[in-house]
């Protein structure tokens, strides 16, 4: 037996050098990653894969096995690492490009359970009234409990025309609420515009794809040709992110050339980076410049982002761009804090790593991660307030917040109990259509424009 866990622990570690070679990881890294392989520690690995080979009620294949290890692995480290086989692979590729099969929730883990983080405007979990916050407890018969997140999101998409009921906890509900949905292909619109009345335009970005900065520049197009521009709003509320280069591209469009527009950093060089309204960092295997199409005066006209409890990531690099520049009024409610930068690593098989290698900053050096974006000014969705929205620190094992120590401080304190939730908490509010005739942060963003415009007409 001795023999055989000598022998496994070398294999493993061969597996474990391999798999870092596979990853790339730059010879620049921090000296601890480059230390020797944790030989002990793959003795135990060891013992637990011969254990349950040897004594498993079941027989257990050993490729399910190192894909449970690995996948727990990365699960642990952060709500935002994982390990992507082939199919959550594809599916986040095609994601990706806008359009793909499912229900149209943004998830995460949370105790066990999935956490709707957001629900996808115009999807079907949209419309059966799924909120950010509802824990996901059952899908059809089958618990969550147990599940990894990508098991869990691989059971929620499927062809379309297929029914999937949601059995969901909800904060303030005594018993379970139970949807039925139908799964459609989720083509998500990355832009939406209108004009709210005479010179004042309205841009909304629900996602940041591949072709979100085009698509921008098409519609700040059509608006421009409706009349002369005297403010615009950018909405960003419910934005759950998407592509880096696509944010880089938005913000570029309203900043001037050369600003800088976000920096990430973290152990490896790679990590170490400056984006700038250049289309170095904005064009991604494209060779055309789709900010040249711009309509002129639009980097001036003035401008009003709108933000909430549900923009996230690539949202609050463009909020907290045009903040840092003064190029925009950040309105509405803080955001939901993601500020760290997920690097996928594809690996043989076709399969991948989803890994956490950097947070990201402001321009002005502050770090978003587990905090947000606060806004400016600071205006609820409805009369009695906003509803209370999950966010980043609300995560289970989310990376914490270097450059803030208070933000961290309030954070610790919560946990311990010395704030108790919901003491400055929003009281959850009906869900209201964004962009509609109740919609009382776009109402207000459209009257500091108008305060703005006539500001600017006296000076």
């Amino acid at each position: 037996m001795g023999s055989k866990l000598k022998q496994f622990g070398l294999v493993m570690t061969g597996v474990v050098a391999g798999v870092m070679i596979s990853l790339n990881f730059s010879a620049n890294a921090d000296k601890a990653a480059l230390a020797p392989l944790p030989v002990e520690e793959l003795r135990a690995f060891a013992d637990v894969f011969n254990a349950i080979k040897q004594g498993y009620v079941e027989p257990v294949e050993d490729k399910k096995l190192v894909t449970h290890a690995i996948s727990g692995m990365l699960s642990g480290l952060d709500p935002h690492s994982a390990y992507l086989d082939a199919e959550a692979f594809k599916d986040l590729q095609v994601g990706t490009q806008g359009e793909f099969g499912g229900l149209g929730i943004e998830v995460g883990m949370e105790d066990g359970f999935v956490k709707v983080v957001s629900p996808i405007e115009d999807t079907p979990a949209y419309r059966a009234g799924v909120k950010a916050g509802d824990l996901i407890v059952k899908l059809d018969d089958t618990p969550v409990k147990g599940m990894n997140l990508n098991d869990a999101v691989k059971r929620m998409r499927g062809k379309p025309k297929t029914d999937i009921t949601l059995t969901i906890m909800r904060k303030g509900e005594s018993r379970p609420i139970v949807l039925t949905l139908t799964r459609e292909v989720i083509k998500v619109q990355s832009v939406k515009s209108k004009v709210i009345e005479p010179g004042y335009g309205y841009v909304r970005v629900a996602q940041f794809q591949e072709n979100t900065g085009a698509s921008l520049v098409q519609h700040l197009d059509k608006l421009s040709k409706e009349g002369q521009l005297k403010g615009l709003v950018l909405d960003l509320r419910n934005d759950p992110g998407g592509l880096l280069n696509g944010a880089v591209g938005v913000a570029a469009a309203f900043l001037p050339p050369e600003a800088q527009v976000v920096s990430t950093d973290g152990r490896t060089e790679d990590a170490k980076r400056q984006y700038r309204a250049t289309p170095e960092d904005y064009l991604r295997g494209s060779r055309d410049d789709y900010l040249k199409a711009l309509p002129r005066g639009i980097k001036d006209v003035p401008m009003v982002v709108l933000v909430n409890g549900g923009s996230a990531s690539a949202s609050e690099i463009v909020a907290g761009a045009l903040q840092d520049h003064k190029r925009a009024v950040v309105m509405g409610t803080q955001t939901f804090g993601k500020g760290s930068v997920q690097t996928i690593l594809p690996l043989n098989g076709n399969t991948a790593i989803k890994l956490t290698t950097a947070r990201y900053y402001t321009p002005s050096g502050r770090s978003i991660q587990a905090k947000g974006i606060e806004p400016d000014i600071v205006v609820e969705e409805g009369a009695n307030g906003s509803a209370r929205r999950v966010r980043e620190a609300d995560l289970q094992g989310h990376l914490g917040n270097d450059r803030d120590p208070e933000a961290e401080r309030k954070l610790q304190a919560t946990k311990n109990g010395e704030h108790k939730p919901g003491e400055d908490d929003d009281e959850a509010q009906p869900r209201f259509e964004i962009a509609g005739k109740d919609d009382n942060q776009l109402a207000q963003a459209i009257n500091l424009l108008k305060g703005l415009q006539i500001v600017q007409n006296k000076k």
